[in-house]
Formats: structure tokens, C-alpha cells, sequence
């Protein structure tokens, strides 16, 4: 076998094979090209020939495949079907057209792909005396590939090729907390689940919370058709119980929604599923997210800005600390100097409370006794005998002078 695709230009198709020869390609080649080098089970493949001296009228758009000296053929594992491709505009010399792939229903069998009987078609179309450009069905299934052959001349072929393959599926919430009262959004992207790329595929998945352990089953809808990217809303209510697609929680639960995949790629077998999950909160920020402390600066005891600090003057190191919850917010204060050797030599904070996202200029003072290179270090806690961090710890560095 004579590879010859990557040595030829896009413009010299005009090559003359020994009889019998063939000679291949892949993805990508000069001569056959595919629009991806691997597809899912069922995907829609489109596909390109590049064939100049099929432009027999410049006027017209012309086809190949449809007489018996430019044969072309389309194949999956065990399967084939003879097709024909159309001149992409006028005297272009370039032929395209597209496939379906239909999947094989009898690989999950009556469980089907999402534990609930939905299965591809796994149809093949009934060619008379041949399909195309964009109306032919092959099945095919997760470890597979397709190849087109087109007979340049009798007995003189080329070849492309390209991977079927299945994926893993990937789970997540569109946002990592959302309120009591709102709607949160599962997104599960899965192309396998894509089972016909003309509809909007569906299937159900499992959510649930701290307060509802059992749960409930979410619908997910497809984006678009073929997208294989999926999304179900969950409504979250304290008031009521779980019911469709409202889920029953308190503040603080996390919410957990999964994911069974059950078409894996290699080295997986089809028996073979992964469970995947992915959390959120209901009505609490993330810890560090909960509040936010920005703007750092030294002020005078008058309030005005400094950019020199001087020994025996009173200072104050001030930030804006704002609460990010949708409920009232316990905070200690804390401001930490040390110098240059790292050793601490003030300490102090103030405590009080934040109404929901309202923003306060918090400060504490500091008189330096020494000249020298200082670090101020601010810490928002939840408070002082409950050190937990509600927000990113900052510094500022200070010169005395």
C-alpha cells in the first residue's frame, strides 16, 4: 500500500494509481477529509471529497458516486452503504455531503443507556441505487470507525477513515451556591446521549439534599439538537415538600446531583458504568466566598490617606469588607503586624454584625514605636472564638520611618 495523501497537493487529485492500487487517507488529507477525527456513536459526520476532474461542467454542480466509475461507499463495522456527494457550488470541484450514525440498541438492551429503556435506532438506510448526500443511516457502535472509499477509476480507489468512539460524561451545577427559594441548574454534558442529532434528547438524573435523602429525578433537556449538552432546573423550597422538580432543603444543605454513565470509552467494556457527582449549597456561600475584604489602605486619625508612616503616630488600617450571604453575618475584624523578622507585634479586632451584602469600612488602629519594614495582615472570621474564615486573608506592607 502506497501512501500517497501527504504527499500530493489539494489541487493534484489528477494522480495516476497502478491498477488495482489503493490508496489511503485519513482525517484531514488532502483528498477525503471528515469534519472531526472522532465521532460518537451517534454523531452526524460530515464528509468532503476533493475531486477536480469530477468538475465536469463548470456551469453545473455536479455528483460523484452515482455511476459505476466513481463508486463510493460508506462502511461502519459490519455495515455499508453505497452513496453519492454533491458539488459544493458551480465549478468548485469539491463534494460533500453527511452521515448519520445510528448507534446499536442491543448493546445496553432493555435497560438501555439510561437505565430506562431509551436506546439509538441502530437503523441502516435501504439504498436503490444509492444514498446520499444527506440522507443515509449507519449503525455503529462505541469502539468502531467509519471509512469512505471512492473509486477514482475501476479498480483504482482512495480511502478516509476516522474513530467512533464513546465519551465520558461530565456533571456540574451552573453556580456553587444557590438561594432558598430560587432555581438551580444541572448541567450533565454527554455527546453518547445525543441519540439523534435532528431532536432534543432527554433523560432523567437524581438530585437531592441534606434534608432529603431520597430525593427526586430531574428531567434533562438537551440545549439543542445535537448538542449533547444537557440541563435540568431544580426548585429550591424549605416551605415545601420534594415534588418533581422542586426539592425540599434548609439552609446550609448541600445538594448533590449524579450522573450514571454508562457508555464508557476504552479501556471500559460495555458493561462497564461510572457514577460521577456534583455538589452546591442551598442558601450559604462557600466558605472564603462568604464575605469579601478588599481595598486594604493606611489612613491618618483624620481619615486621609498615607503613604509614609512615621514612629509614634497613630495609624489605621482600614479595608472594605462586604457580606456576600443573603442573611445577617457575624464577623471579627482582625489586624496582625509583624516586622521584618516576622514577629507579631500588635494584635487587635473588632466584632459586630453585617446586614445581608451591605459593605462597612472596618479598622483598627496601630501607633509604631521603631522605624522599619512592617506587614500588616487582615483576617475577616466568623469570630474570634469561632475562627472560621469568611473571607481571603490580605496583607499591606507599611514603612516606617
Amino acid at each position: 500500500m502506497i501512501i500517497l495523501a501527504l504527499l500530493v497537493p489539494f489541487n493534484a487529485f489528477s494522480f495516476q494509481p497502478v491498477s488495482g492500487q489503493t490508496v489511503s487517507t485519513s482525517s484531514g488529507s488532502s483528498l477525503i477529509h471528515f469534519n472531526k477525527n472522532v465521532f460518537s456513536w451517534t454523531d452526524r459526520v460530515y464528509i468532503t471529497i476533493y475531486a477536480p476532474d469530477f468538475n465536469s461542467d463548470p456551469n453545473l454542480i455536479d455528483e460523484i458516486g452515482v455511476t459505476s466509475d466513481d463508486k463510493i461507499t460508506v462502511s461502519t463495522n459490519g455495515h455499508s452503504i453505497p452513496y453519492h456527494l454533491v458539488e459544493t457550488g458551480t465549478n468548485t470541484g469539491i463534494f460533500s455531503g453527511y452521515v448519520t450514525l445510528t448507534g446499536d440498541p442491543t448493546i445496553k438492551g432493555t435497560i438501555g443507556v439510561d437505565g430506562q429503556g431509551t436506546n439509538p435506532t441502530g437503523i441502516q438506510s435501504t439504498c436503490n441505487p444509492t444514498c446520499g448526500p444527506t440522507n443515509g443511516f449507519l449503525p455503529s457502535t462505541g469502539n468502531d470507525g467509519i471509512s469512505v472509499s471512492f473509486e477514482y477509476n475501476r479498480d483504482q480507489v482512495i480511502t478516509g477513515s476516522a474513530l467512533i468512539r464513546w465519551n465520558e460524561g461530565q456533571i456540574k451545577w451552573l453556580a456553587p451556591n444557590y438561594p432558598v427559594g430560587g432555581q438551580a441548574i444541572l448541567q450533565i454534558t454527554d455527546p453518547d446521549m445525543n441519540l439523534n442529532p435532528d431532536a432534543i434528547d432527554k433523560f432523567d438524573t437524581s438530585v437531592w439534599s441534606d434534608s432529603d435523602s431520597g430525593g427526586i429525578k430531574v428531567s434533562m433537556t438537551e440545549t439543542g439538537p445535537d448538542t449533547g449538552v444537557f440541563q435540568g432546573t431544580v426548585y429550591l423550597t424549605s416551605d415545601l415538600s420534594s415534588s418533581g422538580n422542586r426539592l425540599h432543603v434548609s439552609p446550609g444543605d448541600t445538594v448533590t446531583g449524579e450522573y450514571i454513565d454508562t457508555t464508557l470509552p476504552l479501556p471500559h467494556s460495555p458493561s462497564d458504568q461510572m457514577r460521577m457527582v456534583a455538589t452546591t449549597t442551598a442558601g450559604s456561600v462557600p466558605p472564603l466566598e462568604q464575605a469579601s475584604s478588599s481595598n486594604a489602605r493606611v489612613l491618618d486619625s483624620t481619615g486621609n490617606p498615607l503613604t509614609k508612616v512615621n514612629v509614634n503616630q497613630q495609624i489605621h488600617i482600614v479595608s472594605d469588607v462586604t457580606n456576600n450571604e443573603d442573611k445577617d453575618q457575624p464577623f471579627a475584624y482582625l489586624v496582625q503586624i509583624q516586622d521584618n523578622n516576622g514577629i507579631t507585634v500588635s494584635l487587635s479586632w473588632i466584632t459586630g454584625s453585617m446586614a445581608p451584602h451591605q459593605t462597612m469600612n472596618l479598622g483598627q488602629s496601630w501607633m509604631p514605636t521603631s522605624p522599619g519594614s512592617y506587614t500588616a495582615q487582615i483576617f475577616v472570621w466568623e469570630s474570634i472564638k469561632e475562627p472560621n474564615a469568611l473571607a481571603t486573608p490580605s496583607t499591606l506592607p507599611i514603612q516606617v520611618r
